[in-house]
């Protein structure tokens, strides 16, 4: 039996969930098992991974980790995601192959990874309610989705009584606001749970790449990422961080895990890394930023589209 669905609270902070992006890429398996078992530990139950990480190699860890701790199953929150396009022989095929490599009978949500032309046919809209209705799917959710791509397909699902889609996973951090407030409030009144990822936008936000790309890091490995971050904006916004990070005598990195966790309305964010302790950093950023560090970036660059 899976665990109850974690989505976020209704205080004024984040949940915090575990991405396993860099699984089978940056991180092999014997250190992912052991950023598995921690993250657990310190409390973390929504576990987040995809097939299109290392072409289904983050599955497989997150399986192997599952198979030797069954009690970790019963308390999690377990969520995958499928690649375009999506056709009901794609996604039929893409399900079956994640409960494959994951090792597991049910998957609690189901992401589709990124909008695609698509996604927005009735054959994907039922192809994805009828694995819901088999009891294998327990929810779905739509990844790096506009708001009003997200809208117009509960408009059609509710309009045919399938399932909606109940999460929005989308990349939200001081320099990319792809989850803004807005966005979040529009979630909060259409009943969608909302999940962030790339808190330190994939480590642009620590300030550690001022002087260049680090060689082994996120955007040496996959240069994609580079150009979401390394542009005006996000360099203004970065500049402000470490203004702010260096008034407040704080760590570049807490100061971006704290603007992250203390949005409103609240999230689930999404941490991961590299090393145990930078799971930690994460949880020191819960309680570990003053008030004003958080109102001096807000009042820098606000929280808006």
């Amino acid at each position: 039996m899976s665990a109850v669905l974690s989505i976020p609270p209704s205080s004024s902070r984040a949940a915090l969930g575990f991405g396993t992006a860099t699984f089978g890429r940056e991180v092999a398996e014997p250190d992912a098992l052991i950023l598995l078992d921690h993250a657990f530990a310190r409390g973390i139950r929504h576990f987040d991974t995809a097939a299109a990480y290392s072409t289904g190699k983050a599955e497989e860890i997150v399986g192997a980790w599952l198979k030797t701790r069954p009690r970790v199953r019963t308390e999690i929150t377990l969520a995958t995601k499928l690649l375009p396009p999506y056709t009901r022989e794609a996604i039929d095929r893409g399900v079956t192959a994640a409960l494959h490599r994951l090792g597991v009978e049910q998957i609690d949500v189901l992401y589709l990874h990124r909008w695609d032309p698509s996604a927005e046919t009735a054959e994907c809209r039922e192809a994805l309610d009828a694995w819901v209705r088999r009891g294998i799917v327990r929810s779905l959710g739509a990844s790096n989705t506009p708001l009003v791509a997200l809208q117009a397909a509960l408009a059609a699902q509710t309009a045919a009584g399938l399932t909606r889609f109940s999460w929005l996973q989308n990349n939200l951090n001081y320099a990319v606001r792809d989850a803004s407030q807005s966005v979040r409030r529009a979630c909060a009144d259409a009943g969608v749970a909302v999940v962030t990822f790339s808190p330190l936008g994939a480590g642009f936000l620590t300030g550690k790449h001022a002087g260049g790309v680090v060689a082994g890091s996120r955007f040496a490995v996959a240069p994609a990422h580079g150009p979401i971050y390394f542009t005006p904006t996000g360099q203004a916004r970065l500049a402000a961080l470490l203004a702010v990070a260096a008034q407040y005598d704080l760590p570049p990195a807490r100061l971006a895990l704290g603007w992250a966790i203390h949005r409103s309305p609240p999230v689930t964010v999404l941490i991961g890394g590299r090393r145990a302790d930078q799971i930690d950093q994460a949880f020191a950023a819960v309680d570990g930023v003053p008030p004003a560090a958080l109102a001096a970036l807000e009042a820098a660059h606000p929280d808006a589209d």
